[in-house]
């Protein structure tokens, strides 16, 4: 099992940057895929970014290519997110969330979640 908790999140501008953070417990990080996920208000919860547990493969949704990059450090345990050309649609509740096997896009495929970060925009 692995506990997560996510930091970073903030008010910032439109065209700004900010890099989150996602702090696993145990000693199995490595073995886990990792991925972001965000909530906006009123909306189901859409995919972001998706890491392998060695970081040689990611995914990225349509909406954050180019702009957003996943990240993981095994040995602190820590996964990123740096967001930059920050735009008021990025505006949500960031998670990140653990699986065992390959990245997907499907929320209810990972196993583990995080509490969440607030990111707000604003234009």
């Amino acid at each position: 099992q692995v506990q997560l908790v996510e930091s970073g999140g903030a008010l910032v501008q439109a065209g700004g940057s900010l890099r989150l953070s996602c702090t696993a417990s145990g000693r199995t990080f490595s073995t886990y895929t990792m991925g972001w996920f965000r909530q906006a208000p009123g909306k189901g919860r859409e995919f972001v970014t998706a890491i392998t547990g060695s970081g040689s493969m990611t995914r990225y949704a349509d909406s954050v290519k180019g702009r957003f990059t996943i990240s993981r450090d095994n040995a602190k345990n820590t996964l990123y997110l740096q967001m930059n050309s920050l735009k008021p649609e990025d505006t949500a509740v960031y998670y990140c969330a653990a699986r065992n096997l390959a990245p997907v896009v499907v929320a209810a495929m990972y196993n583990y979640w995080g509490q969440g970060t607030q990111v707000t925009v604003s234009s």
